[in-house]
C-alpha cells in the first residue's frame, strides 16, 4: 500500500514538473510575444502624416481616424478625476497591474457577476497594442496585457502613461482621443469640458456603443451620473456639486468632425497610393508617425487650375444642355454667354433622352444599387427596370451623371519633371474617378507631333512636300486604309509643316508611313507614353490609341526641355515632424530621345499651330504674349477634346469629355479640343501669367523660323488664320474593307469641302467669338500666298516684294 501511494506520489510530482516546465516554456513564449513598449512614446505623440505643396500649404492628411494629439495640461482636470475614479482609483499606486482588483474581479466572474480587472495601463496596452495582444478573451491574451503594462510601467511615469491613454482611446465616428472626443460631442477643445461633460466622455468608455450618448440618451445619462458619484465617492467632487448637476441632461452639441477637403483631391490620393509602397519598404507608419510629405504641388497653380476648370467646364455644359435640348439645334453660337441666357429656358438634354438615350439609360439603371436591391427582393429585369423608371429621383441622378461634362487638367514643370497642378475631374465629390492619371482616351491629333518627330528623327524635312489628296493604305487581305479630312482633298501641294499646323489626316498618314509605325510607338514610348498600350494599327498615327492626360504631357515635357525625357514625379522629399529629412527624391535624370535640331523644328511646327493653325485661340484670347506652342486634338464626333500647351517653364493639358463615349459635344464647333480643352487650358494660363507665377518672358531654346508654305519659307504670316480642329463629323469609313479600323480621330485643316464635292473652299476662321469678314479671310489667305477664292497655292517670284526670297531651311 505504500509502495503504490510512493508510486503515485511519485508520478503526480513527475507530471506536476512536466506541467510546470510545459507552463513555464509556454508562459515565456507568450511574454517574447508581448510587444515592446519603446514605441509608447510614438503613440502617445501619434499623428498623421501631412501632406504639403511645395509652396507650404497643407493639402491633405494621411490618417483612418480623427486624432488630434494633446498634453496633459491641455485636458480638463475634471476628465483626469473622472478617468481615474471610475477605470481605475489606485492608478497612482500600483506598478501596471493591480492585483487585489484582479483577484476581486476572478472570485466575482466564478460567481456568475463578470468585472472586468484591468488598469488603465492595461487598457493603454490594448488600445496601442491591440494586434499583438490579440482581442480574444484567453489567457494568452491576459498574460501579453499584464506584461505589456509592467513594461510600460517600468518606462514610463504616470502622467505619460495617462497622456498616452486619453490620446488614443476612441470615441465612435471616428474621433480618437479626447480632443477629437470633446469636440465631436460638446463642439469644444478638451481642456474646457466642464464636469458633467467630462463624466459623459469617460462613462462612455465602458462601452462606447451601449452608452453612446447620440444613439442612447437615457443610458448615456445614468451612466454619466454613475461617474460623477463614483467622483464623489473618492472626494475629487463636492456632494453639493452632484446634486446639482446630476438632474441637468446631456446637453450634447453633436458634430461629425471631417477633415477640411483636400486642397487637389486627386492629387492626394495619388500621392497616398505611392506613399504605400514607399512606406512598406522603409517601416514607417504615415497614420502614427507625423510625417510631412513635400509635394511638387503649386498651391497657387493647383488653385488657378481648379478655377478655371470649374468655370470653363460649366460653361461647356450649358452648351451641352442647349444643344441636345430640342430636336433641331436650338442654336449656334460661338458665344458661351449666349448658351448661358438659352440655358436658363432649356430643357437639359431633352432630346437626346427622346432621341438615343434609350438604351444607354436602361443601362445605366441596372448599375444602380436600387436596381440590385430589386432583383435581390425577387422582381425579375422588366419588373427592376418599371419600378426605376417609376423613380423620379433615381432616374435624374442616373441621367445627370451620364451627361455630367467632364474634364482633366495637368501642369508639369519640363526642366524637371515635377507635377505642379492636378485636377482629376470637375468635383471630387461628385466623380473621384481620375481623368489625370487613370482615364484612357484617345489622344487625336495631340499624338501627331510624336509621328512628325520620328519623321524628323529620320531626316525627313519640314520643307517637304505632300500632296493634299485622298490617301488608300493597303493593309493586306484585301482591305485598305483611307484617313480623310471634313475639308476633303484641296489637291494642293503641302509641306510637313503645315500638315502639322493645319493637322491634316491625310499628310500625317503619309508622313507615318515613312516613318514607319515601329518608330513611331517606340519613339512614343521613349517619349513618355510609358503604361498605357499602344495598338500597332495606323491609325495610330491619328490618336486612335487610349492614352492617359499624364502621359500626354510628359510626352510634350520632353518636347519642351529640348527632347530630354524626364519621369514626372511628385515628391520632393519626407521629413519627420521635427524637420529631419528621411527622403530626397526629385527630378530624375533625363534621358535624350530627340536631337536638338530635330526639336527645333518640332517645336517651332507646334508655334505655328497656336500662331496660325488650329489652336490660335490660346493667343488671340488669352495668352497674347510669350513663347508658346502646342497641339489641339479632338476625336471621333467630338467624343474627346484636348488641348497641349508647352512654354519653356510649364507643360499644361487639358481634355474635356464625357464619361460614357457614347454622350458627345453635339456642335463641331464646340465639339473641337481648339474650343472646348482649350479654354480649359487658356483661363489656367491667363490667372498664372496675370499673377506672374509663369515667366512668359522665357524663350524655347529652338530658334523662331518663318512659317515654311508649300516648300517655301516666308518671313510673315498672318497670325491667326485658322481656329479650330475642322472636325470631320460623322466619318465612316471609306470602304466596307477598312470597317474594322479604331475609330478615327476627327481633326484637319483650314479648308471645308464644297457640299458639291468639286472645288474646296476656305473655312471662315474667327477671333474669339465673333467670325472674321470675308475680306479679312481673303486677306489673311493672301498673306499666306493662297488664292483667297479657292485657297491653292500661289507660286509668287522670289523678287516679289511681297515676300523674301524663297529659302528652305
Amino acid at each position: 500500500m505504500n509502495q503504490r501511494l510512493g508510486q503515485v506520489l511519485k508520478y503526480t510530482g513527475l507530471a506536476t514538473a512536466a506541467l510546470s516546465v510545459i507552463g513555464a516554456i509556454y508562459v515565456a513564449w507568450v511574454v517574447s510575444q508581448a510587444p515592446p513598449v519603446t514605441a509608447l512614446e510614438t503613440a502617445t505623440q501619434s499623428m498623421p502624416s501631412v501632406i504639403m505643396s511645395s509652396d507650404g500649404k497643407q493639402l491633405g492628411r494621411v490618417q483612418q481616424n480623427r486624432r488630434e494629439p494633446v498634453t496633459l495640461e491641455q485636458i480638463s482636470p475634471w476628465v483626469i478625476h473622472a478617468l481615474i475614479d471610475t477605470e481605475d482609483h489606485r492608478f497612482r499606486e500600483h506598478d501596471g497591474v493591480d492585483w487585489l482588483r484582479t483577484g476581486m474581479a476572478i472570485l466575482r466572474t466564478a460567481t456568475g457577476r463578470t468585472e472586468g480587472g484591468s488598469t488603465i495601463t492595461q487598457q493603454l496596452a490594448r488600445n496601442v497594442f491591440p494586434e499583438e495582444i490579440g482581442r480574444s478573451r484567453n489567457i494568452s491574451r491576459k498574460i501579453k496585457e499584464v506584461v505589456t503594462a509592467r513594461r510600460i510601467e517600468n518606462l514610463y511615469s504616470k502622467d505619460q502613461i495617462l497622456t498616452a491613454y486619453l490620446n488614443s482611446v476612441p470615441f465612435l465616428y471616428n474621433a480618437v482621443g479626447i480632443e477629437a472626443a470633446a469636440r465631436t460631442y460638446f463642439d469644444k477643445p478638451a481642456r474646457e469640458l466642464n464636469p458633467r461633460e467630462a463624466a459623459t466622455l469617460v462613462g462612455m468608455l465602458k462601452g462606447t456603443y451601449y452608452f453612446n450618448p447620440v444613439q442612447n440618451p437615457d443610458r448615456a445619462l445614468e451612466r454619466r451620473n454613475l461617474v460623477m458619484r463614483q467622483m464623489v465617492r473618492r472626494g475629487d467632487m463636492p456632494q453639493a456639486m452632484y446634486d446639482d448637476l446630476s438632474d441637468e441632461p446631456l446637453q450634447l452639441k453633436f458634430k461629425r468632425l471631417e477633415d477640411a477637403p483636400d486642397a487637389a483631391p486627386h492629387f492626394t490620393a495619388y500621392v497616398r497610393k505611392w506613399l504605400e509602397t514607399w512606406a512598406e519598404g522603409t517601416d514607417h507608419d504615415l497614420l502614427r508617425d507625423g510625417l510631412v510629405i513635400h509635394t511638387t504641388l503649386d498651391s497657387r497653380l493647383q488653385e488657378a487650375a481648379a478655377e478655371a476648370v470649374e468655370t470653363q467646364a460649366q460653361a461647356l455644359q450649358l452648351v451641352a444642355d442647349v444643344e441636345w435640348s430640342q430636336q433641331g439645334m436650338a442654336m449656334q453660337s460661338r458665344s458661351l454667354d449666349d448658351y448661358a441666357d438659352a440655358a436658363k429656358r432649356a430643357k437639359a438634354f431633352d432630346y437626346f433622352w427622346r432621341s438615343k438615350g434609350g438604351a444607354l439609360l436602361q443601362e445605366a439603371l441596372r448599375k444602380t444599387d436600387e436596381y440590385r436591391a430589386l432583383r435581390k427582393a425577387g422582381n425579375n429585369d422588366k419588373a427592376a427596370l418599371a419600378a426605376l423608371h417609376d423613380d423620379a429621383d433615381v432616374l435624374q441622378r442616373v441621367r445627370a451623371s451620364l451627361t455630367r461634362l467632364e474634364a482633366g487638367l495637368v501642369a508639369v514643370d519640363p526642366t524637371s519633371g515635377a507635377v505642379r497642378a492636378w485636377v482629376g475631374s470637375r468635383d471630387h465629390e461628385i466623380e473621384q474617378y481620375d481623368h489625370v492619371a487613370q482615364a484612357q482616351r484617345q489622344p487625336g491629333s495631340t499624338f501627331k507631333p510624336i509621328v512628325y518627330a520620328t519623321a524628323l528623327q529620320q531626316g525627313i524635312p519640314v520643307s517637304k512636300i505632300y500632296s493634299d489628296t485622298p490617301v488608300s493604305i493597303p493593309l493586306g487581305n484585301g482591305k485598305t486604309w483611307r484617313p480623310t479630312d471634313m475639308s476633303g482633298s484641296s489637291g494642293q501641294p503641302m509641306t510637313m509643316w503645315e500638315g502639322l499646323v493645319y493637322s491634316k489626316n491625310t499628310i500625317t498618314a503619309q508622313v507615318m508611313q515613312e516613318a514607319g509605325l515601329d518608330n513611331v510607338a517606340q519613339l512614343a514610348r521613349a517619349m513618355g507614353i510609358t503604361d498605357s498600350k499602344l495598338d500597332k494599327v495606323l491609325s495610330m498615327a491619328l490618336g486612335t490609341s487610349p492614352v492617359t492626360l499624364l502621359e500626354m504631357a510628359t510626352v510634350y515635357a520632353t518636347i519642351a526641355d529640348e527632347g530630354r525625357y524626364r519621369q514626372p514625379y511628385v515628391v520632393e522629399r519626407i521629413t519627420d515632424k521635427d524637420g529631419k529629412v528621411l527622403a530626397e527624391f526629385g527630378p530624375q535624370p533625363p534621358k535624350q530621345v530627340l536631337t536638338t535640331e530635330v526639336d527645333n523644328d518640332l517645336i517651332d511646327m507646334m508655334r505655328g499651330v497656336v500662331r496660325q493653325g488650329t489652336g490660335t485661340l490660346v493667343r488671340s484670347r488669352y495668352v497674347p504674349e510669350g513663347d508658346l506652342a502646342g497641339k489641339t486634338g479632338t476625336t471621333q464626333n467630338n467624343m474627346d477634346g484636348w488641348f497641349m500647351l508647352m512654354t519653356p517653364k510649364l507643360v499644361t493639358g487639358a481634355w474635356v469629355g464625357f464619361n460614357d463615349q457614347r454622350v458627345t459635344m453635339r456642335s463641331s464647333y464646340w465639339g473641337q479640343g481648339g474650343h472646348s480643352a482649350l479654354l480649359l487650358v487658356g483661363d489656367f494660363m491667363r490667372r498664372a501669367v496675370k499673377n506672374k507665377w509663369v515667366d512668359t518672358k522665357t524663350a524655347f531654346a529652338a530658334p523662331e523660323r518663318p512659317p515654311v508654305i508649300g516648300g517655301t519659307s516666308w518671313d510673315e504670316a498672318p497670325e491667326e488664320v485658322i481656329e479650330g480642329d475642322g472636325y470631320m463629323g460623322d466619318m465612316a469609313p471609306a470602304d466596307p474593307a477598312s470597317s474594322d479600323m479604331p475609330a478615327m480621330p476627327a481633326e484637319s485643316g483650314g479648308l471645308t469641302a464644297d457640299p458639291a464635292g468639286v472645288t474646296p473652299r476656305p473655312t471662315l476662321p474667327a477671333g474669339g467669338d465673333t467670325p472674321r469678314s470675308a475680306q479679312e479671310l481673303g486677306d489673311a489667305l493672301r498673306n499666306m500666298g493662297r488664292d483667297p477664292d479657292t485657297g491653292a497655292q500661289v507660286q509668287r517670284s522670289p523678287m516679289s516684294a511681297e515676300a523674301p526670297k524663297a529659302t528652305v531651311p
